[in-house]
């Protein structure tokens, strides 16, 4: 998606040799006319896939998920918690995930009346780098029965392994910008 890479070009900021910040416009202040053609990007990669939910983790995938459901008939976006609540209530699927920003592991968790065996569901997130959320969320996904339309990403790290192995596995990844390196604040996209 050109309009996206031009935006992290312009906008995003390379602080090591593998973090990326986009969060000017993308996950800490969004730029919704932005997020609306990720959005519109999002439907035109799964068309004919029959979405009935999206799936997300808080809290960076919540936005995106949102206005990207308006582009499959206002979908319901279902978003795994990960922090225990006592406002979830009721038998619950859970996942480990390794949170590669933070360094830290957490239970990734979504009541079980939300996702089920007749829905298709569509998971998205903001970024993909080793894959551990992805693999949570796709854990759950399993568990819960339903059928997975696929897993769309908004910035691939390219150069790590977590869109690899997921591809590997059978799982379709659409991926709207790949990052091939980041070296020297300098952002590369794969062809």
């Amino acid at each position: 998606m050109e309009l996206l890479k031009q935006r992290i070009l312009q906008d995003g900021h390379a602080t090591e040799d593998d973090v990326l910040k986009v969060d000017s416009f993308l996950n800490h202040q969004m730029d919704i006319a932005l997020l609306n053609e990720i959005g519109k990007e999002f439907r035109r990669r799964f068309e004919g896939e029959p979405v009935t939910k999206i799936l997300t983790i808080e809290a960076s995938g919540i936005g995106i998920a949102a206005i990207a459901a308006q582009h499959f008939g206002n979908v319901p976006v279902v978003f795994a918690k990960k922090t225990k609540s006592r406002n979830l209530d009721g038998a619950l699927y859970t996942a480990q995930v390794k949170s590669f920003t933070k360094g830290i592991d957490y239970e990734i968790q979504v009541s079980q009346k939300f996702i089920g065996p007749d829905d298709c569901v569509l998971v998205l997130d903001d970024f993909l780098a080793k894959g551990q959320a992805l693999k949570g969320l796709l854990k759950i996904v399993r568990e819960s029965g339903a059928k997975l339309a696929g897993c769309g990403i908004v910035i691939e790290k390219g150069f790590q392994d977590g869109g690899k192995l997921l591809r590997e596995s059978g799982v379709r990844v659409e991926s709207l910008a790949i990052v091939s390196s980041i070296s020297g604040g300098k952002v590369t996209f794969a062809e």
